[in-house]
C-alpha cells in the first residue's frame, strides 16, 4: 500500500493542499522574504511537509490504520505497539487486531466505513488493563477499497479509575442510608386482633439516593389499632434520620392515646424542631372494632383508598392540612368506613407519581387496581406494586401499608363477640353491671379464674365512672381469639390515672385494682366528649 498517498488525504491534510494550490506564486522576487515561510503567516506549511508516519509515530496515543472493507491493517504507530505489540500489516483487523475484536470495534468500524462519519467510543477497558476512549475516523481514498478507518485510541485510565471511586463511594453512601432506613422500620410489624396487614418497601433504583419513606402498626390497647406511613421531603442518610425521629415520635405520641389530628399537630411541632428545612408529609389513622370506621389526620399526605366487600373504591380526600414542618396550621380529622369485608391502602408518592403523568392519574389507576386485587393483604400489596410498573431500577422510594377487616364466618366468628349494657344512674348500677358481665363471661365459657377477674374488673370500672363520670354510661365487653376487653365510657373528660392509696383512704383504689390484676389498662377521650377506661386480659392459648 502506498502510505504516501494515503497521508495526502488524511483530514484537513486535503484542505490545506487545496489552499496551497490555490493561493498564486509571487513572481516579484523583491517581495521575498528571509524569513521562513512558517514565520511569515504561514505556519501550516511547515507541517504540511511532514510524512504521516512520522507524525503519528511521534503520537503518544495509541493510532492504528486499517483500509478496505475487511479493515486490512495499513499501520500501527509506536505507541499502540508498545501497548498490544508490533502487527504486521496487510490482514484483516479481527485477526491481527484482535483487541479491538474483544472492545466490539468492528461493527464500529464497518459504521465509520459505510457513513463517512466519525465514531466514539468512551472508556473501555482493553486487554493490557488501562482504558482507552477509542475515535473511529473515515479516511478517504482511490474507491471503496482504498477508503480506511484511523482509530485513535486516548489512555483514561486515571480518569476510569477515578470515577470508579467516585461510583463506589456512592454506592456506599447508598448502602449506608438503605441500611440505616430499613433499620429505622419495623422489622415485624405488629398483629392486631381485629386487622390483617401486610407492608412492602423498596428503594429508589441504584442511581437514585435513599428517601425517607416510613410505615408503622401501633397497638393501643382496647382493640384499637393506629396505621401510620409518612415521607420526608428530600434523599440520603439525613432524610433516612429525621424519618427514624419522626417514627419515633408518632409511636411515644400514639401511647398518649389522642385523637389523629391531636398527633399531627404534636409531630408538626416536633419537624420544626428538627430541621426547619425539612418538610414531611403523614397520614395517622385509628381504627376501632366497634365503631367499624377508620379515623384519620392527612398533613399533606396522598388520600387513603378503601375498598369494601362490594368492590368499590372509596377515595378519603378530606380533611388534609400542609406537610409537617410547615407550623401554624390546626389540622382535623375525618373518618372513612371500614367494616369487615373491608381493605385499605396507604402509601407513598412513589407508587403513583411519574413524570409523564398527572399524579391524579396515576391515584386513579391505584384505585382501577385496588379494586380487582383480591387475597391476602400480602398478595394485595404486591398486586399494586406491580400493577403501577415498580421494578428495582424505580426513580424513588415506595411504601405501601394494606390492612383488611376480615368478614369472619363459622368457628371464626364464635371467636369474636361483643356485649354492652346502658348504665343507668344509682345503686342499682353497679349490681346489674356485674351480674351481666358474668352472665356475658359464663356464656362464653372463660375459665373460672379469668371470669372472676372480669367480674372484679367490670366492678371497679363501673364503680369509678358512676363516682366521678356523668351519665351516659356505657359498659361494653368484647372478646377477640387472643384477649378480653373490658371498656366503660361516660360523658366526663375528666381521665382518671393510678395513684398510691393511703392506708386511711375510703376510696381511690379501684384504677389500681385493675392494673394489678389486668394484662394492661388505659383511658382516652372520645370524640364529641367524655372518656373510655379499658382494661384487658390476654386469653390462656389453646
Amino acid at each position: 500500500m502506498n502510505f504516501t498517498r494515503w497521508s495526502a488525504r488524511l483530514p484537513g491534510t486535503q484542505r490545506r493542499a487545496a489552499a496551497r494550490t490555490e493561493q498564486p506564486v509571487p513572481t516579484d522576487r523583491r517581495s521575498e522574504s528571509p524569513v521562513p515561510a512558517a514565520r511569515a503567516g504561514h505556519p501550516a506549511s511547515a507541517v504540511d511537509g511532514l510524512p504521516a508516519r512520522e507524525v503519528l509515530d511521534r503520537v503518544p496515543a495509541l493510532v492504528a490504520l486499517v483500509h478496505g472493507p475487511e479493515h486490512r491493517l495499513a499501520h500501527v504507530n509506536a505507541a499502540y505497539a508498545a501497548a498490544f505489540g508490533p502487527r504486521a500489516p496487510g490482514s484483516p483487523a479481527r485477526d491481527t487486531l484482535p483487541e479491538l475484536a474483544e472492545l466490539g470495534l468492528l461493527p464500529l468500524l464497518d459504521q465509520v466505513l459505510r457513513s463517512g462519519r466519525s465514531r466514539t467510543l468512551k472508556s473501555r477497558r482493553a486487554v493490557d488493563g488501562h482504558s482507552y476512549t477509542f475515535t473511529c475516523t473515515p479516511v478517504t481514498g482511490h474507491g471503496d477499497r482504498d477508503a480506511g478507518v484511523l482509530v485513535f485510541a486516548t489512555d483514561v485510565t486515571d480518569h476510569a479509575e477515578a470515577a470508579e471511586r467516585l461510583r463506589a463511594s456512592e454506592r456506599s453512601q447508598r448502602q449506608t442510608a438503605v441500611t440505616l432506613q430499613r433499620s429505622l422500620l419495623p422489622q415485624d410489624l405488629e398483629e392486631p386482633d381485629d386487622l390483617r396487614v401486610a407492608a412492602t418497601y423498596q428503594p429508589g433504583g441504584t442511581e437514585a439516593a435513599v428517601g425517607g419513606d416510613w410505615y408503622d402498626v401501633i397497638t393501643l390497647g382496647g382493640g384499637r389499632t393506629a396505621l401510620v406511613i409518612g415521607d420526608v421531603m428530600g434523599r440520603g442518610v439525613r432524610a433516612a434520620a429525621v424519618m427514624g425521629q419522626l417514627r419515633t415520635a408518632v409511636r411515644a405520641y400514639a401511647r398518649l392515646d389522642l385523637p389523629p389530628h391531636e398527633v399531627l399537630q404534636l409531630l408538626d411541632g416536633l419537624a420544626v424542631e428538627i430541621d426547619a428545612n425539612q418538610i414531611a408529609t403523614c397520614v395517622y389513622a385509628v381504627h376501632d372494632p366497634n365503631e367499624g370506621r377508620l379515623v384519620y389526620a392527612s398533613a399533606g399526605h396522598l388520600p387513603i383508598l378503601v375498598r369494601d366487600e362490594n368492590g368499590e373504591v372509596l377515595r378519603a380526600d378530606e380533611p388534609t392540612g400542609p406537610p409537617l414542618g410547615t407550623g401554624g396550621w390546626v389540622h382535623s380529622s375525618g373518618s372513612v368506613p371500614l367494616g369487615p369485608g373491608a381493605t385499605a391502602v396507604l402509601y407513598t408518592d412513589g407508587l403513583v407519581e411519574r413524570r409523564d403523568q398527572d399524579l391524579d392519574e396515576g391515584i386513579a389507576a391505584l384505585a382501577r387496581a385496588l379494586s380487582g386485587a383480591t387475597g391476602t393483604p400480602q398478595v394485595v400489596c404486591d398486586r399494586l406494586v406491580r400493577s403501577a410498573g415498580v421494578t428495582a431500577d424505580h426513580d424513588d422510594d415506595v411504601a405501601v401499608l394494606v390492612l383488611q377487616h376480615p368478614h369472619r364466618t363459622g368457628p371464626a366468628a364464635d371467636l369474636f363477640r361483643n356485649a354492652a349494657l346502658d348504665l343507668l344512674g344509682g345503686v342499682e348500677a353497679a349490681p346489674r353491671a356485674r351480674a351481666f358481665a358474668s352472665g356475658v363471661l359464663t356464656s362464653w365459657r372463660f375459665p373460672t379464674e379469668l371470669h372472676d377477674l372480669g367480674v372484679l374488673a367490670t366492678s371497679e370500672l363501673v364503680a369509678n365512672s358512676l363516682q366521678h363520670g356523668t351519665p351516659p354510661m356505657r359498659l361494653r365487653l368484647r372478646r377477640t381469639d387472643r384477649r378480653l376487653i373490658i371498656e366503660v365510657t361516660d360523658g366526663d373528660d375528666h381521665l382518671p390515672r393510678r395513684r398510691r392509696a393511703e392506708p386511711a383512704d375510703e376510696s381511690g383504689r379501684g384504677i389500681d385494682i385493675v392494673a394489678t390484676i389486668a394484662s394492661g389498662w388505659g383511658s382516652r377521650r372520645t370524640p364529641g366528649g367524655g372518656k373510655a377506661v379499658w382494661c384487658e386480659f390476654l386469653l390462656p392459648k389453646r
